[in-house]
């Protein structure tokens, strides 16, 4: 199982679009919420970029160490899991299904909540890769660590690079609407949230299945 972290598993993206705004604000630029969501699931040095074209007058290591700071202090209060995030986790634990998560964030997010989690078998961090999402690196990079065939996996994420990532790298793909709007290509399972995701949907999943999870209305 292979998991992406922040949007899908707990819900940090309001945090980071608070840094992102007060950072670009501190150096006189203009960063709006949708600017935020356009940049759910980007490697940080494609949103670093993105903020110094709006006048974040800072290299891209320190955009990454403010941004991290920020969103670091933020969860430290406790984890904002997504609705049923944990009791699948936890679920998938118990039925001894090896785990991973693979994130867009750096180690110094990923390997706290990792660890405070206690139950994923390998940490892909954005900085531990080199081509990270949408290159399929991360979720190959997961899959080989596990010891796993990718087409025997099954990746969730909420973010359009984050879905691409997982769909190259050959894994069975859910997307959950979360923050941002997703439109995932054939094949790839959709939900609004994995409170509706149990053991039965992950076998059916990764057994070649296409679902809709989404509720009416």
């Amino acid at each position: 199982m292979l998991w992406d972290m922040d949007g899908t598993l707990v819900d940090t993206e309001p945090h980071w679009w608070a840094a992102e705004i007060e950072l670009v604000e501190a150096h006189g630029g203009t960063w709006t919420r949708a600017d935020a969501v356009g940049m759910v699931g980007s490697a940080m040095s494609v949103c670093a970029a993105a903020l110094q074209e709006r006048g974040v007058a800072l290299g891209t290591e320190e955009i990454a160490h403010a941004l991290n700071s920020a969103v670091g202090a933020a969860v430290a209060a406790g984890i904002p899991w997504q609705p049923g995030a944990r009791e699948l986790v936890e679920a998938l634990h118990a039925a001894g299904v090896p785990q991973a998560l693979v994130t867009s964030s750096f180690a110094v997010l990923a390997d706290p909540f990792a660890t405070a989690v206690g139950l994923f078998d390998v940490v892909v961090a954005g900085d531990r890769v080199r081509r990270p999402k949408p290159d399929p690196e991360p979720y190959l990079t997961a899959a080989r660590q596990l010891g796993v065939d990718p087409a025997r996996t099954v990746a969730v994420e909420d973010s359009r690079s984050g879905i691409a990532s997982a769909v190259a790298s050959g894994a069975r793909v859910i997307a959950v609407q979360t923050a941002a709007p997703v439109a995932p290509p054939a094949g790839v399972t959709r939900t609004g949230s994995l409170a509706d995701v149990d053991l039965d949907v992950l076998a059916r999943v990764v057994a070649g299945e296409t679902l809709d999870l989404r509720r009416a209305g």
